[in-house]
């Protein structure tokens, strides 16, 4: 006896399910054959999904809401959906793309056609993460420029950083005695002094 199964995934834990979980209801998924995951998309490494993988067996049918919810990568989507439907003969329905719809037209035409679409969707949604990705790293480009930092805060500097310093640029203790006295590494001293230096000068620049 075939059963209907549903497939739900987002991106994240914050991420809402709501509009899936409606969109199955609809399609009369029965609430204990759905299957979710709350991980990313890039590759099909996810526990519930391989529980769902297991569970299909052949003239069942399985309902997900678009194709970017099966999977963002390109080629891995197409693998996995000959699995789904070449190796395991399960159907598979998305809701949002009535074309993919692997009832309907198994002659030669329809599954050519789907085969069609199928590539596209799968194509769109590889290139919507590749933009996502880049968006990002621009995003942390221009922030960077603007002068935003990214991880912890630095320590903040010794009590006696300025004493020591101000010896040290004098010429009357060198680099090595100032470290010390600092409690930090030479490397990390000799770091700090340009960055206070720089700092010096540009709050010179302001007043002026």
């Amino acid at each position: 006896m075939s059963n209907i199964y549903g497939y739900i995934r987002v991106s994240t834990k914050e991420q809402n399910e709501d509009r899936q979980l409606i969109a199955m209801a609809q399609a009369n998924v029965p609430p204990e054959n759905i299957y979710m995951d709350k991980q990313s998309g890039k590759d099909f490494n996810r526990p519930n999904y391989k529980k769902l993988l297991r569970k299909l067996k052949k003239d069942d049918l399985l309902y997900i809401k678009s194709i970017d919810r099966l999977g963002r990568n390109y080629e891995e989507i197409q693998q996995q959906w000959r699995v789904i439907t070449k190796d395991k003969g399960v159907d598979i329905c998305v809701i949002d793309m009535p074309l993919l719809d692997t009832r309907r037209g198994k002659d030669l035409v329809g599954t050519f056609l789907s085969d069609i679409v199928l590539q596209v969707l799968s194509f769109v949604a590889e290139n919507e993460r590749t933009n996502i990705r880049q968006r990002q790293a621009e995003g942390i480009a221009a922030a960077k420029a603007r002068g935003v930092r990214f991880g912890r805060p630095p320590e903040p500097l010794p009590d006696n950083f300025y004493s020591n310093y101000q010896r040290w640029r004098t010429g009357k203790i060198t680099g090595t005695a100032a470290a010390k006295a600092c409690n930090m590494p030479l490397s990390t001293f000799r770091y700090k002094a340009e960055i206070y230096k720089r700092s010096a000068v540009l709050q010179q620049t302001v007043l002026q």
